[in-house]
């Protein structure tokens, strides 16, 4: 393998009526390119991230191109050193971001999308109102400058959050973001619903404005968290200063792995106390099997940790 991986986060939203029986043939077309991550598909359309080589994700784009329901897919792209991901799934799901809402369709209607370098000054107006849609995990490590943190674990909590503290009435327009633009397009579809007349969101979400916006020009703060193995990037989509609890499934900084209360591939300051015996057990013996296949050169065989997969929602 030549060149570096291609790390290719993609979304649609267009009404597949045939998902299911589109399961097989697309895993096998990853498996023919030699795709690794997962993709998830629902009537509603298609999301997922995947690494390869740019001659595999070229061919998987191709590949989905060529049906015309998929030629609006949407994709950024970032490089690492390795693959991320270690296996090659596609699941079928009722929603590939689930809000939990009944009748929430962004194929129907859907909020403004405002471009990179038009975002500073939409969310420099004190008149809008500036929501940051993601969970309480990947808020902690990075977001724009002012913008209010809903402090939800799940997506399926937004809903609730926008009844309890905002007002149609009152707030007129609202700006929001999230990681790659999917979550918004739901959140922007589910606020017009309830009566919010103006409502934008960053079109390619923050990795696309960390990729084009110039870091002396832009108004984000820290890190951005991905769910990969890299955990977190930063401007230029240059790999951060992060890495993955295996204990609690929350990212880790720099200062917390020098701490008394960090133990590699085990357990961080959040999660210290509250492991049981029989847990800890078990992750020093799954990080044993990561050093050893790291020293013989190969990929870890238990992949990417399963936690990662349920913080998707």
């Amino acid at each position: 393998m030549s060149g570096p991986i291609v790390v290719a986060a993609l979304y649609q939203f267009v009404t597949l009526s045939d998902y299911v029986e589109l399961r097989t043939p697309l895993r096998d077309a990853m498996v023919e390119f030699g795709i690794k991550g997962t993709l998830l598909l629902a009537q509603e359309g298609i999301n997922g991230t995947v690494s390869g080589t740019r001659e595999g994700i070229d061919s998987l784009l191709g590949w989905l191109k060529r049906d015309a329901r998929f030629a609006g897919l949407d994709h950024k792209e970032s490089y690492c050193d390795a693959h991320p991901f270690y296996r090659t799934k596609v699941k079928l799901k009722k929603e590939i971001v689930t809000l939990g809402v009944d009748g929430v369709d962004p194929n129907k209607a859907v909020g403004t999308y405002v471009e990179p370098e038009d975002w500073n000054a939409l969310i420099s107006d004190p008149e809008v109102l500036l929501i940051d849609t993601r969970n309480d995990y990947e808020v902690a490590i990075g977001t724009f400058k002012g913008a209010i943190d809903p402090k939800t674990t799940t997506f399926r909590e937004f809903p609730e959050y926008v009844k309890q503290h905002f007002d149609p009435k009152r707030h007129k327009k609202v700006a929001m973001f999230c990681t790659g633009g999917i979550r918004c397009e739901k959140a922007s579809s589910y606020m017009l619903g309830e009566g919010y007349a103006e409502v934008f969101h960053l079109k390619g979400g923050i990795l696309k404005y960390l990729e084009t916006m110039p870091k002396e020009q832009s108004l984000w703060e820290g890190d951005c968290f991905v769910f990969d193995q890299r955990v977190s990037v930063g401007h230029d989509l240059e790999p951060g200063e992060y890495t993955l609890c295996y204990g609690c499934g929350e990212p880790v900084s720099a200062a917390d792995r020098a701490g008394d209360k960090f133990e590699n591939g085990v357990r961080c300051p959040r999660c210290w106390d509250s492991l049981s015996e029989e847990t800890l057990k078990s992750a020093r013996e799954r990080q044993h099997q990561i050093d050893l296949a790291k020293a013989r050169g190969e990929p870890h065989p238990l992949g990417f940790d399963a936690r990662q997969a349920r913080r998707e929602g």
